[in-house]
């Protein structure tokens, strides 16, 4: 079974260059990861379901992010799903990646846009439809296509680094293709 999503759609804009990072500020948060390279931050977040398959979670003193899933999984209509927010979450961790390195690296980017396309069988349907033990759960593929423009000309070969350096020390993209200890209790 074979479900075909919309095409997502961003605004197109003119722009010069994208803000950049403080390069001071990245020089400095890298001397401090080389300086304690054993160290472990613990990220906190709370998911409080608000009814249906709406949910809320909140992360430091920021806005919920709200997921929900689409019609055709029963829901509202009102966010992403679970699955559509993790593409969103490689997708900016990947473009902070790239970001970061183009300014290490002294490239001015004018353009950064990542399209991401996952495949996922659904048929589970969360452990109450096809219980099939052989079926793959969660994305068995994912292509992520990036579309880079630079203030000044860089070579396919340098662009393509840039890429291959963001994709490997990409925390979400590492979460993703290695192995995590997960574990669930009762509060």
């Amino acid at each position: 079974m074979s479900t075909a999503t919309a095409q997502p759609v961003a605004p197109s804009c003119i722009r010069q260059a994208i803000k950049e990072i403080d390069a001071d500020g990245l020089k400095a948060l890298s001397e401090k990861g080389k300086a304690n390279p054993d160290a472990v931050v613990t990220l906190k977040a709370k998911t409080v379901c608000e009814g249906r398959f709406r949910n809320l979670t909140y992360i430091r003193d920021l806005d919920p992010v709200v997921v929900d899933e689409p019609p055709h999984l029963l829901g509202d209509d009102t966010a992403p799903n679970p699955s559509e927010a993790t593409l969103a979450a490689l997708g900016a961790c990947l473009a902070v990646g790239v970001h970061a390195n183009a300014t290490a690296r002294q490239i001015k980017i004018s353009k950064l846009e990542l399209n991401m396309e996952a495949d996922i069988n659904v048929t589970a349907v969360w452990g109450t439809g096809d219980l099939d033990e052989s079926k793959p759960l969660g994305f068995t593929a994912i292509r992520v296509y990036f579309d880079v423009e630079t203030v000044d000309p860089i070579s396919d070969e340098d662009l393509q680094d840039l890429l291959d350096t963001a994709e490997k020390w990409s925390p979400v993209a590492n979460t993703m293709t290695r192995p995590v200890d997960l574990s669930c209790h009762l509060a």
